[in-house]
C-alpha cells in the first residue's frame, strides 16, 4: 500500500497512510486537511489524558472497586437548570432507523418514512479506507440531494424521496478511543472520532445549517463529564472555524457505558448548550457492565439472550435515563431491539417471523410506557410497527412530562444497588455454542468489510459481537457455583462455571466449539466474509485465552484491515 504525503503550509506534517481512492482528493483537500490537523493538534493532549483517566478507573474496578454517583459533581445533580432548547427538527423522535453509511443505506434508511436516520461510522461500519471515504461522499451527495445508486447485479436505481419527506439525518463518528490509522498527524494517527466528525462538518455542516437540520451528531462510548466536556470544546472550535453559530451543532449521547449512567446530569450539563438527549445504548451498556466487572466474579451475567430489559439492572439504567432526562429538558431515546422481519413462507418462517415481531412489539411497548420519547429500528419494515405503538401511546411529539421521579426517590445506595446487581440465570449449550458462532461470523464479516451483518434473524453489529466475545473471556476465565447458574453473590468461586447440564465452561469445550464451526458454516450460502472464517477463529481463539480481557475487539482486529 503507498503512502501519500500532503506537503502544504496549511497541511504541514500530515500523512495520509492509504492507496489513493477515486474522488480522494476532493474528500480531502487541503483545507479540510488542515481543520483536521488542527482539531488534532488542539486536541489530541486532552484525549490522551482522557484514555489515561479510563485505564485508571478501569484498574480500581479491576481491584475490587465499584461505581458509583460522583460526590464533587452532588451541586450539579441537585441544580435547577435545563438544557437549552431543542431545535424543531428534533421535536419528534419517535421512530428512529440506524444503519451504516453505504450509498444503499443511506437511500432508504432517508426514505424509510423513520423521522430520524443516524448514519452510522461506528458499530455497524468495518472502518476500512474504502468504506469510510465512500460513506463520507455518500452522506455529501445525501446532503446535496443527489445521492443515488444503482445495484449491479439486477440495475436497480435508487433515489433520494424530496427533502421534506426524508428523515432528519444524525451522524454516528467512532469513539474517542479509536485511532484512525490511515490519516497522521506529526507522526501520530488522528483520533477517529475526530477524522469522522470533522471531515463531515467540513464538507457539510453550512449546508445543513441553512436548512435548519443541525448538523446533528450521536457521540458514542462516553464515560465521563470530562469526555463531553472535551467534546463540547471540540464542537465549540468548528463551529468558529466553520462559521456556524454558537450552539448550532446539536448532540445526542449514548449512554452505553456503566459508568457513565453514574454521570448522566454531568455529561447534560457539561453539553447543556447543544445537548438533544440521551439514549440507552443497551447493547454496549450490557458489554461494558461485563467489561468493567471483569475481575468480579460475583457480577458474572448469563447468556445474552437471559439478558433482557425486564432485568432489574437493565430496567433501572432505562427509567433512570428517562427521569434524568426529563427534569432537564432532554428526550429520552430508548434502544435497539435486535430482531429483523423473518422471510419465507414455510409455516416454520412464519412461526419465527410472528414470534420476532411479537419480541419487538413488546420491547417497543415498554419503552413508550415507561416514559421514552424515541425508540430505534435496525429494520425498516419495523418502522410501522415502532410507530404504531408510539402514536398509540405517545399522541404528543414527546413525553418530556412523564418526570419518573418514583426512580430519584430510592435511597442514592439502594438506587446503586440495583444498577450494579447482575442478572441471575444459566448458561445453555446452545447459548456458548451461539456466542462463539456470532464471535466468528462477525469477525469474519467485520475482517471482510462488512461492519453489520444478520446472523439468525438478528442484526449483529460490533457491541452484539462484543457481549458474545467478553462472555466467553468471562466464562472461561472465572469460577462460580455450579449447575450453570451464575451471579449467586459472595459464595462464588467455588468450581468452575457449569452448563445448565452439568458439563464445565471450560477451554476444552470452546475447542470443541471452534473445530466444529468451519464445516457448519461451509453449509451456508453466501456468508458474509466466508474467505476469512479460519482468520475469524484464531483471533477469537487467542483473545479468549489472553490473560488479561482485550479492551475493544476492533482495535486488533483493525490491525487487519
Amino acid at each position: 500500500m503507498s503512502a501519500v504525503m500532503i506537503e502544504t503550509a496549511a497541511s504541514d506534517g500530515i500523512e495520509v497512510r492509504a492507496a489513493a481512492l477515486p474522488g480522494q482528493a476532493q474528500l480531502l483537500p487541503r483545507a479540510a486537511l488542515a481543520l483536521l490537523a488542527d482539531l488534532h493538534r488542539r486536541f489530541e493532549p486532552a484525549r490522551q489524558a482522557r484514555l489515561e483517566a479510563r485505564r485508571e478507573r478501569q484498574a480500581f474496578f479491576d481491584a475490587g472497586g465499584l461505581p458509583d454517583f460522583r460526590d464533587d459533581t452532588a451541586a450539579i445533580r441537585a441544580g435547577d437548570w435545563q438544557v437549552a432548547e431543542l431545535p424543531q427538527a428534533l421535536l419528534d423522535r419517535r421512530v428512529e432507523i440506524t444503519g451504516p453509511v453505504d450509498p444503499k443505506m443511506v437511500i432508504n434508511a432517508l426514505n424509510s418514512g423513520a423521522n430520524c436516520f443516524m448514519a452510522d461510522f461506528e458499530d455497524s461500519t468495518s472502518p476500512t479506507w474504502l468504506n469510510l471515504l465512500g460513506g463520507q461522499r455518500a452522506l455529501q451527495q445525501a446532503v446535496a440531494g443527489t445521492l443515488e445508486w444503482t445495484a449491479p447485479e439486477a440495475g436497480k436505481r435508487y433515489t433520494l424521496k424530496p427533502h421534506d419527506q426524508q428523515a432528519v439525518l444524525l451522524v454516528r463518528p467512532r469513539g474517542w478511543h479509536l485511532d484512525e490509522k490511515h490519516l497522521r498527524v506529526d507522526g501520530a494517527p488522528l483520533a477517529a472520532s475526530l477524522f469522522d466528525l470533522g471531515l463531515f462538518a467540513f464538507h457539510n455542516a453550512v449546508a445543513l445549517a441553512a436548512k435548519d437540520r443541525g448538523p446533528y451528531f450521536y457521540l458514542p462510548k462516553l464515560e465521563s463529564m470530562e469526555e463531553a466536556q472535551l467534546w463540547n470544546e471540540v464542537l465549540d472550535h468548528l463551529e468558529r472555524a466553520l462559521g456556524l453559530v454558537r450552539g448550532q451543532i446539536k448532540v445526542t449521547v449514548l449512554i452505553e457505558t456503566l459508568p457513565a449512567v453514574f454521570e448522566m446530569d454531568e455529561i447534560l450539563h457539561a453539553l447543556r448548550s447543544r445537548i438533544a438527549g440521551l439514549n440507552c445504548g443497551r447493547w454496549d451498556y450490557v458489554f461494558s457492565y461485563l467489561k468493567t466487572f471483569r475481575r468480579h466474579r460475583d457480577k458474572v451475567l448469563p447468556e445474552r439472550g437471559q439478558v433482557t430489559m425486564s432485568q432489574p439492572f437493565l430496567r433501572t439504567y432505562s427509567d433512570l435515563l428517562i427521569h434524568t432526562c426529563h427534569k432537564r429538558g432532554a428526550h429520552a431515546m430508548g434502544g435497539m431491539a435486535a430482531q429483523i422481519p423473518v422471510s419465507g413462507d414455510a409455516a416454520a418462517s412464519v412461526a419465527a417471523n410472528d414470534a420476532a415481531l411479537a419480541r419487538v412489539r413488546a420491547d417497543k411497548l415498554r419503552e413508550v410506557t415507561a416514559g421514552h420519547d424515541g425508540t430505534w429500528v435496525a429494520h425498516p419494515a419495523l418502522i410501522p410497527l415502532a410507530r404504531a405503538i408510539f402514536d398509540e401511546h405517545m399522541p404528543t411529539p414527546h413525553q418530556h412530562h412523564v418526570r419518573r421521579d418514583d426512580v430519584r426517590a430510592l435511597d442514592g445506595g439502594d438506587l446503586r444497588e440495583q444498577l450494579l446487581t447482575p442478572a441471575l440465570g444459566t448458561i445453555t449449550r446452545a447459548g456458548f455454542h451461539n456466542n462463539v458462532e456470532v464471535c466468528v461470523r462477525y469477525l469474519a464479516a467485520w475482517l471482510d468489510g462488512n461492519g453489520c451483518v444478520p446472523i439468525h434473524w438478528l442484526m449483529e453489529d460490533a457491541a452484539t459481537a462484543e457481549i458474545a466475545r467478553t462472555q466467553l473471556w468471562q466464562w472461561l476465565h472465572h469460577v462460580d457455583t455450579p449447575h450453570g447458574h451464575v451471579g449467586r453473590g459472595a459464595d462464588a468461586g467455588r468450581e468452575p462455571l457449569h452448563l445448565d447440564d452439568g458439563d464445565p465452561v471450560d477451554f476444552a469445550l470452546l475447542e470443541r466449539a471452534l473445530l466444529r464451526l468451519p464445516s457448519r458454516l461451509a453449509k451456508s450460502k453466501d456468508l458474509p466474509g466466508a474467505g476469512r472464517v479460519k482468520e475469524a477463529i484464531e483471533l477469537l481463539d487467542r483473545l479468549t485465552h489472553a490473560d488479561t480481557l482485550e479492551e475493544f475487539l476492533t482495535l486488533p482486529a483493525y490491525q487487519r484491515l
